[in-house]
């Protein structure tokens, strides 16, 4: 399978034996090509020095691009005929306790260097040019058996490096692995000290396990070895007590059931197709949708259980966590604008909306529409099946509807039927706030009636007008 590289790789593992170092491919790389899979990374690690390895990369790209911004932890990299390459000098990393950034010492061996590696299907290396595989810790079985285990003693790797317990929920969804019993029991006690790492690096790997093939499975973990109470506390918040009647559901298992039936409403990867795989928006969303019930359960008289107002809490909550979390702010906002707006069309539900409504509804979406299909959709977790089916129906006649007005008219972008000049020129008034009053009163007349056109649009806010000045 390592024959398959491109040959100038091949060339690269032959100068840097004709200049008497060790070279070798090394980690992601190896792991994904026994597993069959593509990989765009190409990361090597060498017994060269750094300047030895700038020199042999002159040789190798002719003269091509050669980035060393790395150089002061062992790292250059080059690019050759759309191959890029970074190589490290073999490392050996001491850590201070109140910090993942490690002290770097340059090493003096492959099995050395692959010692420090997270896990140990990630401590493989092959040789080059000679292609022998390096697997010191036994990380082929590991693969085999789709096993996360480290090469070193657990607790001391995720001591070193707290972000490495975070890499490993994310190969649990990434690749769909088990995590073997010593390595979770040594998460769950060391979890804690993912708080000494940066909310970027967590934001990364949460990022990575979100859009992985088995987010639930990578969840489920991070609840159970107190990732979760760290990182995204409002999660295992959701493990509220049943009351003894099971008036309401398990809040719990139900986001993580929507956040499953969300993504299998996803358009499939490379479709172009609305909400195409993997989209973080809305699998972030389907998580965080009941957020805010925590928050607003209240035990009303007769035992029943309620959430009032959980949807807007939720969102401001939602907001709080992905800010917190470094995402950036048009991945929050739609976030939170989508948590907000999950509840809104049960009311359609209960009674069909008027016209009116089903604009309100598709403007206040926005660009948001396709996405809010999807959540409403897979919100509904019920085992009944007849109100699963009405509720259903009830969303098909709404996007129906919406597909209806839309071939009508702009429903996707509603304006009113005059611009602000328009107002300005026909009331004889200048900027200012009753300009903007007046184009208020004229999106509310064509939310609730439909396009005007602007003769009639004109007499309804003179007549507007007329009223107001008279009051």
């Amino acid at each position: 399978m390592f024959r398959a590289l491109p040959e100038p790789i091949h060339e690269l593992g032959r100068l840097f034996e004709e200049a008497g170092q060790e070279l070798a491919l090394v980690g992601g790389p190896v792991r994904d090509a026994v597993l069959g899979r593509s990989s765009a990374d190409l990361d090597f690690t060498t017994s060269a020095r750094p300047d030895a390895t700038e020199a042999i990369l002159r040789r190798w790209t002719g003269g091509g691009a050669i980035w060393d911004m790395g150089r002061e932890f062992g790292t250059l990299g080059g690019s050759r005929d759309g191959l890029k390459v970074e190589i490290t000098t073999y490392r050996t990393e001491s850590y201070d306790p109140a910090s993942r950034k490690p002290q770097v010492a340059f090493g003096d061996t492959l099995e050395g260097d692959l010692s420090r590696r997270d896990f140990t299907v990630n401590a493989m290396a092959v040789r080059l040019p000679s292609l022998e595989l390096v697997d010191p810790f036994d990380g082929l079985a590991d693969l085999a058996g789709a096993l996360l285990r480290t090469p070193v003693a657990p607790a001391q790797s995720f001591d070193d490096d707290p972000l490495r317990m975070m890499r490993a929920v994310r190969f649990v969804s990434q690749l769909g692995f088990s995590i073997e019993p010593a390595t979770a029991a040594a998460i769950a006690a060391l979890a804690d000290r993912i708080a000494i790492v940066s909310a970027e690096r967590v934001h990364d790997e949460l990022v990575k396990l979100m859009v992985g093939a088995h987010p639930r499975r990578a969840l489920e973990l991070m609840v159970d070895l107190g990732l979760a109470a760290q990182v995204l506390p409002e999660l295992p918040a959701l493990q509220l007590e049943l009351d003894e009647h099971h008036r309401h559901k398990d809040v719990y298992q139900h986001s993580l059931t929507v956040l499953d039936q969300a993504i299998d409403l996803e358009s499939p990867a490379g479709s172009g197709g609305p909400c195409e795989a993997p989209d973080l928006v809305l699998r972030l969303a389907a998580l965080l949708h009941d957020i805010g019930k925590p928050a607003t359960r209240r035990f009303e008289d007769g035992g029943v259980v309620t959430f009032r107002f959980h949807e807007t809490v939720g969102a401001r909550m939602a907001a709080k966590r992905l800010k917190a979390l470094a995402f950036d702010k048009e991945t929050i906002k739609a976030v939170s604008r989508l948590v907000e707006l999950h509840l809104r069309f049960h009311g359609y539900a209960d009674a069909e909306w008027t016209d009116s409504a089903v604009r309100r509804y598709v403007t206040d979406a926005g660009p948001l529409l396709q996405q809010l299909h999807r959540l409403t959709r897979a919100d509904v977790t019920t085992r009944n099946r007849r109100k699963a089916s009405g509720l259903a129906r009830a969303y098909d006649e709404l996007e129906a509807r919406i597909d209806e007005l839309a071939a009508k008219e702009e429903i996707g972008r509603i304006r009113p039927d005059l611009d602000g000049n328009r107002i300005m020129a026909l009331l004889d008034l200048p900027p200012g706030r009753a300009v903007g009053e007046a184009y208020a009163f004229l999106l509310e007349e064509r939310m609730e009636h439909g396009p005007l056109g602007e003769e009639e649009a004109e007499r309804r806010l003179r007549q507007w007008w007329a009223d107001r000045s008279e009051e």
